[in-house]
């Protein structure tokens, strides 16, 4: 059985740049340094746009030939106009937003579909951590120290389906993550280091 195509990409950008349609237009919220955007315009012909916060990242973004803007996602994504975009993308960037429930209607404002990747912190190893050792847990999915996180909302697997529930937003695929390797759904909220959800509305 052949591997599936990954570009080197973490897993979560991954499988987005798989279910991205090839052609569509996309809007990359928190871009980084542009590694998805760059794979979805050339493996997937897709007109890709970024906005970033962090001026340095916006900046590499720009010198590999990216369209990216530095912006905060807070406040700028109501610049955009409805339905701009076939695809909206929020990677492991949903904890760390003013209030994710708003940026979750923009995301779907802005975006006929959105794929929103997150850390999960239901996840078994972070429980231990709190319940043995009583102190906020570092861990290959979140690797920072509670003093120097931008991690604002801790989020879970649990929570995010919730919320998604009460808004009336339809989960069209999701997938879940261990050590770099897809699981699956059951018990997804204590095995899964992370998570990716493709929604709709």
């Amino acid at each position: 059985m052949t591997a599936p195509v990954t570009w080197g990409l973490r897993p979560d950008l991954a499988v987005i740049a798989h279910r991205v349609t090839s052609g569509s237009r996309v809007l990359d919220i928190g871009c980084g340094h542009g590694d998805l955007m760059e794979v979805l315009e050339t493996q997937k012909g897709c007109d890709a746009r970024g906005i970033e916060i962090d001026p340095e990242q916006v900046e590499k973004c720009v010198a590999r030939g990216l369209s990216v803007i530095q912006g905060d996602a807070d406040r700028d994504l109501a610049d955009y106009p409805d339905k701009a975009f076939d695809y909206t993308i929020l990677s492991q960037t949903l904890q760390t937003a003013e209030r994710p429930d708003r940026m979750l209607d923009e995301l779907l404002r802005v975006g006929r579909q959105a794929f929103v990747s997150f850390p999960n912190f239901a996840h078994w190893r972070i429980r231990s951590a709190l319940m043995f050792g009583g102190r906020m847990p570092v861990t290959r999915s979140m690797p920072i120290s509670w003093y120097e996180t931008k991690n604002i909302h801790n989020v879970t697997i649990g929570d995010f389906r919730e919320l998604l529930a009460q808004k009336d937003v339809r989960v069209e695929d999701s997938w879940f993550f261990n050590k770099g390797r897809e699981i699956g759904d059951p018990g997804a909220n204590w095995r899964a280091e992370f998570a990716v959800f493709q929604i709709s509305r």
